[in-house]
């Protein structure tokens, strides 16, 4: 019983300091094949700078294996106004193991706006994820953006080293400092 104790203990501490847990992650993370759920079951997540104060509007649909996001975004005063799309990458925001990946591999067509992707560390506790632009000609076609994890930097924080053992989530966000639209597309997210 003791050592049961113990061992449970040690699990929870480990949870609590952001250690990885879980077995390896599988490359795909979301083809958008179902409607709700990513590739690695976990229920995709959408929100906005409504959270914050701002007034952003936001319409997604994931129809044909594509994910779709359009929208306005009126920022909070004094603040950027956003645009999210979360993919967690295991249940309860628990942090997973990516460190044999060297980044991440997007499928994205952006018609209209700013677009980025993080990737989020349970390590990180004041929302100032490593992050870095998504850039591609808006020509209507789909582009293959690969983003390196060393590339990705904090906004206003101290630059620290994304610990890719510790990721609990990969969020695609519009973007913009004023009112603007956006318009993007994304077809697959993984691992490279």
């Amino acid at each position: 019983m003791t050592r049961l104790i113990q061992s449970l203990t040690l699990t929870t501490l480990l949870a609590a300091s952001g250690c990885a847990l879980a077995e390896s992650l599988a490359p795909m993370i979301d083809d958008f094949t179902d409607a709700t759920d990513n590739n690695l079951g976990q229920p995709r997540q959408f929100m906005n700078d409504t959270l914050s104060g701002g007034h952003t509007t936001t319409q997604q649909a994931i129809e044909n294996g594509v994910l779709q996001m359009t929208g306005d975004i009126v920022p909070p005063r004094g603040q950027p106004g956003w645009a999210s799309s979360v993919l967690p990458l295991g249940p309860m925001g628990m942090p997973q193991d990516a460190s044999q990946y060297q980044g991440v591999r997007l499928m994205v067509r952006i018609n209209h706006g700013n677009l980025t992707l993080s990737a989020n560390s349970t390590e990180i506790t004041n929302f100032d994820y490593h992050a870095a632009p998504v850039f591609v000609t808006a020509d209507g076609q789909f582009h293959e953006v690969k983003i390196p994890f060393e590339s990705m930097k904090r906004g206003w924080s101290e630059q620290v080293q994304l610990n890719t053992n510790t990721l609990n989530s990969l969020s695609i966000v519009a973007y913009s400092l004023q009112q603007d639209s956006f318009d993007f597309e994304v077809d697959e997210v993984s691992f490279y």
